[in-house]
């Protein structure tokens, strides 16, 4: 699902030629701007004046590659662009989303090769991420660069405020990152990207379908450029929805919750950007946890916000910017509720009902400066973590208990940690050579008050406009969850004695592209200790015990490719393109251990084998279908499965209806434990869209 970015406006912006012969025919009737686009992504993501559209050239693949080559990325904390990047960062646009039959964030992901999304509920209800044969817990989840993982569990990280309408695009970056983003991208990152619309508009969705499933959004988006010079852009947007549904299944029926604001302002020197956002889920979570309960039940709620900005130094000697100087400071906060019962209606510590409040809050400042030895960045994040509980934490004074809102109990636990992470990075530049190294500080007060040290280097290598290589290596830790700690009921049993996860991560890869064709290749190594996962011990446990389960090496491969069947095979432009992609990813996991593990709850339950075809075309008129087939295969006693989706749309420019069907052959699948997954759940719907 790679796909490449480029300019909305009429106007091209190179900031040099690439010396092709369709450089020139491809400026023709438009203003050229010779100069720098600077667009950074991922944990430090700004993209104005950057959009993803449907590709209406032949060769798009190849064109838009071209384009995006003077974009910034950030697979690194300096800004490089693009062509510069050491890194592979799957980008998956807008046009992706829109074509993709998909309810939630998660069926999105679900279509990315080296991503394993394990679906508990219907439209992304309790949805447990990884990548690369990781856990849910070794990822990090990003808002627009704001960091959402909770101490609590990473069962909730998940849990977005923003629907499908409000992403800009989806970014994915594979392997130990946390020299990048910190101790949370153990095993990689995911950051959601959004932008308020850059022109004053409503828009309104409405669908339904299977299982009672109704849902509305809509979305108010305001839009004003100041002063005669237009040096002063100002941004809001807020949006909301409501989904309920029967689920599909026994007990799964939920309620679904969300609004969320974003707004920007620009000016020369400056940009700032705010977001805040509120997610709630009540849902049945039939077997969620543990077989033994069928009747378990949940409700989560999540309020976050954060401010942002990007500012250039300002030299009153000569009254100019210090283009070559940028900071980048970040306040960040959320506040993550969770009820949970063991058995639905059952009241009381002993009936296994338990309540949570996690409070995240932060602060984060990045530094890049270009200089005659190449781009250099220096940033720290300090970051508390505070967790209020009647299971987790340490006991409290009885004179220190708090009330908790709705209900008769009393938070009783109490658990704080404080986690300081301090960045240094150099890039080094040389034609197509790029040398990226770094390291991450970090402690964590959670294990004492020692400093730790990971680094990481990546290379990449451009001998032409055809080919790329790249090869990296990075370290990283994980610090065990709340849950990993204190847990103890009649299904689960955590450890106080859990000792950090590490790893050392190696990655090799290399990108091809020709006109109408694109793919990328990699491979991975990544070698774990002291790796923690839900086991049970032996046949006869009646438990699952958190435990470090020993070394644990994950390795495998990803193919991708991306072809534009229409440039292929006719030759020639057309409105809506025939685009082919396919993905294959193969894992091998070497465990050893010297502790008796019978039956693996998440690590050892990886993904063998992971296939993903999906293709888009032309039917008639305004009417397009996209459908997706995905295979696979996960180890530990569960049967691999195929599963077809597809999607009906007919698109105005202003409105569309669209008719989607997730499993269409109604195959009866288990992505986790004994959670039954539904059939064919068909869904339709339209949404409209006015400009002002």
């Amino acid at each position: 699902m790679k796909k490449q970015l480029f300019n909305k406006r009429s106007a091209l912006v190179f900031k040099q030629f690439n010396r092709k012969g369709y450089s020139l025919f491809a400026a023709l009737g438009k203003e050229v701007l010779i100069g720098v686009l600077s667009v950074s992504t991922l944990s430090h993501a700004r993209a104005e004046g950057i959009a993803v559209r449907p590709c209406v050239e032949a060769d798009s693949v190849s064109f838009e590659e071209q384009r995006i080559d003077e974009i910034q990325v950030m697979g690194s904390r300096a800004p490089l662009t693009a062509l510069q990047s050491a890194k592979i960062v799957e980008v998956i646009s807008r046009a992706d989303i829109q074509r993709a039959e998909a309810q939630t964030i998660n069926d999105i992901l679900k279509l990315s090769t080296g991503v394993d999304v394990r679906q508990r509920g219907g439209f992304g209800v309790q949805t447990d991420i990884s990548i690369n044969g990781g856990t849910f817990d070794q990822i990090a989840i990003l808002l627009n660069g704001m960091p959402l993982s909770s101490p609590q569990t990473g069962h909730t990280a998940a849990d977005f405020p923003v629907s499908l309408h409000d992403i800009e695009r989806i970014e994915v970056l594979e392997g130990a990152s946390a020299r990048i983003f910190g101790a949370s991208a153990f095993n990689g990152a995911i950051n959601i990207v959004t932008l308020p619309d850059s022109q004053s508009n409503v828009r309104l969705n409405t669908e339904g379908g299977s299982f009672g499933t109704f849902g509305s959004d809509a979305a108010l988006a305001w839009a004003k450029v100041f002063n005669h010079k237009n040096t002063l852009d100002m941004r809001h947007q807020i949006s909301g929805g409501y989904t309920q549904s029967d689920g599909g299944t026994s007990n799964s029926d939920f309620k679904k919750r969300r609004t969320f604001y974003q707004g920007s302002l620009s000016t020369q020197g400056l940009d700032v950007n705010w977001q805040a956002g509120i997610s709630s889920q009540d849902f049945g979570a039939n077997t969620f946890y543990s077989a033994k309960f069928p009747n378990q039940y949940e409700e989560t709620r999540r309020y976050m916000a954060s401010v942002g900005a990007r500012f250039l130094p300002f030299n009153l000697s000569d009254n100019r910017f210090l283009k070559h100087l940028e900071l980048r400071p970040m306040i960040y906060g959320h506040r993550d509720f969770d009820h949970f019962q063991l058995i639905k209606g059952n009241q009381g510590a002993k009936a296994g009902e338990n309540y949570h409040r996690t409070d995240v809050y932060g602060a984060s400042l990045n530094v890049n400066f270009d200089w005659a030895a190449g781009k250099t960045a220096v940033g720290a994040d300090i970051r508390r973590e505070h967790i209020l509980s009647t299971t987790y934490g340490e006991l409290l004074d009885e004179s220190q208990w708090k009330n908790i809102k709705g209900s008769d109990r009393q938070y009783s636990r109490e658990g704080n940690r404080t986690n300081t992470s301090l960045f240094a990075e150099h890039n080094f530049i040389l034609g197509g050579f790029t040398l990226s190294a770094g390291i991450m500080a970090n402690k964590n007060t959670g294990l004492d008050q020692d400093f730790r040290f990971y680094p990481g280097v990546d290379l990449s290598y451009r001998p032409n406009d055809q080919w790329k290589f790249y090869a990296s290596w990075n370290k990283a830790l994980r610090v065990p969850t709340y849950t990993d700690l204190y847990t103890s009921n009649v299904a689960q049993q955590g450890d106080l004695n859990l000792k950090p996860e590490r790893n050392s991560t190696f990655k090799i890869g290399t990108r091809f592209r020709t006109r109408g064709f694109q793919a990328v290749m990699s491979g991975f190594y990544s070698h774990g200790t002291n790796m923690i996962d839900w086991v049970y011990e032996t046949a006869t446990s009646t438990k699952y015990h958190a435990m470090n389960i020993g070394k644990l090496d994950n390795m495998g491969f990803n193919v991708e490719t991306t072809t534009n069947l229409t440039y292929m095979f006719t030759h020639h432009g057309a409105t809506t393109p025939v685009l082919l992609k396919m993905g294959y990813a193969y894992i091998h996991q070497r465990h050893e251990t010297d502790r008796e593990i019978y039956r693996s709850l998440y690590a050892l339950e990886y993904l063998r084998h992971k296939f993903v075809a999906e293709i888009s075309h032309p039917i008639i008129s305004k009417l397009t279908a996209s459908w997706a087939l995905r295979w696979q295969q996960r180890m530990n006693g569960y049967h691999p499965y195929a599963k077809l989706d597809g999607k009906l749309t007919w698109a105005e420019p202003s409105w569309q209806f669209y008719v989607k069907a997730d499993n269409i052959t109604c195959h009866r699948y288990y992505d986790l434990g004994a959670v039954r997954q539904p059939g064919i759940w068909i869904i339709a719907g339209g949404n409209i869209k006015f400009n002002f």
